[in-house]
């Protein structure tokens, strides 16, 4: 049982942390100045096999339900290799390289060769992550989803606000898929909120995350943002998560999910996140 409970620590000193489980290379802490910035559910289970609930679970290769396999993807219930220990940057930030490569289970799913792998640097009030997905095969091309789907720990969601949406069209989940235009400067969640904004902006502002500080997001490659939050009705339906806790959270994820990247024999694809406390 241990083994599927292994988890990495990056520790940059001054209380300022992240913790990574190798069951599905999951961040379930991230802790700056002591300060827990992500929220993971009471409720969530620690089995290696079931997704963890909250944190920053990875999405790959698909987004949503799937009828090869389990929704989301495998890439957040398989466990993962540490291909590089945390190790001090001569800057004084901790980076840990974590990698994923197709086995016997992801292709029962999913017939490919691929690789991903997945750079963490824990800097003082920043975490980075740099994901790099690639095709060794001579000759099939795959298609995939690929998203962070980060869990913001925040005081009361009702209370947040999020920047870089205005204009953008978004696919409403909780309204049959269909297809709106945000006229809102900046977004705000009091209801049962599951939507993909396409095309958003590379950088978004949070507020009144943990402490009443802003939250901000800067994303390479990733032109779609999710923002979820399955409210009071949808908790209940989540044995995995809380009735009570869905006012301390805020999913706004990045990702490529609107529309699947397409890898072409021996090519790579890069995405990166920035997330900082402002």
């Amino acid at each position: 049982m241990a083994a599927a409970t292994s988890v990495v620590v990056l520790d940059r000193g001054n209380n300022t942390t992240c913790t990574i489980n190798l069951h599905g290379a999951t961040v379930v802490s991230w802790r700056v100045n002591n300060q827990e910035q992500l929220f993971v559910s009471k409720q969530a289970v620690f089995d290696g096999k079931k997704a963890i609930r909250g944190g920053i679970p990875f999405v790959f290769p698909q987004f949503g339900a799937w009828t090869f396999g389990p929704g989301h993807g495998f890439a957040r219930i398989v466990r993962w290799n540490l291909e590089k220990s945390p190790e001090r940057l001569p800057s004084g930030d901790m980076e840990a390289i974590f990698s994923v490569m197709d086995s016997e289970f992801t292709r029962s799913m999913w017939n490919y060769p691929f690789r991903v792998t997945y750079r963490l640097i824990l800097r003082e009030k920043e975490l980075h992550f740099n994901i790099g997905v690639y095709n060794p095969s001579k000759e099939h091309t795959f298609s995939f989803n690929l998203l962070l789907h980060t869990y913001f720990k925040v005081p009361d969601v009702r209370r947040c606000q999020v920047t870089g949406l205005h204009g953008c069209t978004f696919i409403d989940k909780t309204r049959d898929n269909q297809i709106f235009q945000e006229g809102r400067d900046v977004v705000t969640i009091c209801e049962w909120t599951d939507r993909i904004y396409q095309n958003t902006q590379p950088e978004h502002i949070i507020t009144n995350v943990v402490s009443g500080r802003k939250m901000r997001v800067q994303k390479y490659n990733f032109p779609d943002t999710v923002v979820w939050n399955p409210w009071q009705d949808k908790a209940r339906d989540i044995p995995d998560f809380g009735d009570d806790e869905f006012p301390n959270m805020i999913c706004v994820e990045s990702g490529h999910v609107s529309s699947p990247v397409m890898l072409l024999p021996g090519t790579a694809f890069e995405a990166s996140q920035i997330l900082q406390v402002m």
